[in-house]
């Protein structure tokens, strides 16, 4: 399959090339940080941005995508689901 873009540098602003399930936990981090984070099912979100600094997004709607870098997502705080990593 061609891919035009394989010869480009991802940059932070670039389209996701890869996702991962996320399970929100206090303590472990991410296995990645994240480009966004596409919600599924919606509601709030604790997470820890990479720059340490611990936020909660209010009313996350369901099928919204997150255009956040963030290390953790922990479970106190956290009803959204079906979360994916997007790198």
């Amino acid at each position: 399959m061609t891919d035009r873009f394989s010869s480009r540098n991802a940059t932070p602003t670039s389209p996701a090339y890869d996702g991962f399930e996320i399970t929100p936990d206090d303590a472990v981090p991410l296995e990645e940080v994240t480009r966004a984070i596409y919600v599924g099912i919606g509601g709030s979100m604790t997470a820890t941005l990479i720059s340490g600094e611990t936020v909660t997004f209010e009313n996350l709607p369901s099928g919204f995508v997150l255009p956040v870098r963030i290390s953790h997502v922990l479970v106190t705080g956290t009803t959204a689901g079906a979360l994916v990593g997007l790198v």
